[in-house]
């Protein structure tokens, strides 16, 4: 389970922990979310989101923004992944997501093996969010706030799935993709996409 140690590495000063949510899907954008809590009030539970249900995960969410010094979300669009590709618009996400932070970090452990180019202090976490408190509860807050946007979007492009698949590529999703072509939301850049576009 994840724990406090990579956040006190870095003390004094306020860390922030990031993840992102959406690097693999084939529509929607990345979003990701920065995290500063409280050493003596972390939620219990916090883990990777993708360990948690449903239930739990909207539970930890509610809970980290209620108790958290301060959190930001930081989005980057399906243009802006096809411009420049999915790991730089990875990182446009993370530096909003800090961004977006209503106190300033002294340190930024960010999920993964590297860090975007940015002015802070940051150590990349391989495997973060099962490792690192604040990072843990950046990925539940990214994946919750990402799965609610491609829920509403479902609504308007309704054959693909999204409200289950999340964008992601399903059966389901591939077979529609292939019927009835690429919505404005597809990542026009991805594999399956730009194939159905070349048809």
């Amino acid at each position: 389970m994840p724990d406090f140690s990579h956040e006190l590495r870095h003390h004094p000063g306020l860390v922030a922990g990031v993840d992102e949510a959406g690097r693999g899907p084939l529509a929607g954008p990345v979003v990701a979310a920065a995290v500063i809590l409280h050493a003596d009030d972390c939620p219990e539970g916090l883990n990777d989101s993708k360990q948690l249900t449903p239930k739990r995960r909207a539970e930890l969410e509610r809970q980290v923004k209620a108790r958290a010094l301060c959190w930001g979300i930081g989005v980057a669009s399906v243009e802006e992944i096809d411009h420049l590709n999915i790991l730089w618009a990875t990182m446009l996400a993370m530096t909003r997501g800090v961004e977006a932070l209503s106190a300033d970090c002294a340190h930024v452990l960010v999920d993964g093996n590297r860090c975007p180019q940015w002015r802070w202090a940051s150590t990349a976490v391989v495997e973060g969010d099962a490792k690192c408190l604040s990072i843990a509860a950046a990925s539940i807050l990214a994946k919750e706030e990402r799965d609610r946007m491609m829920i509403a979007a479902a609504a308007d492009h309704p054959h693909y799935g999204w409200e289950s698949n999340k964008g992601y590529g399903s059966a389901r999703h591939l077979a529609a993709l292939r019927e009835h072509g690429p919505t404005p939301l597809h990542r026009r850049s991805f594999a399956p996409v730009a194939q159905r576009l070349l048809l």
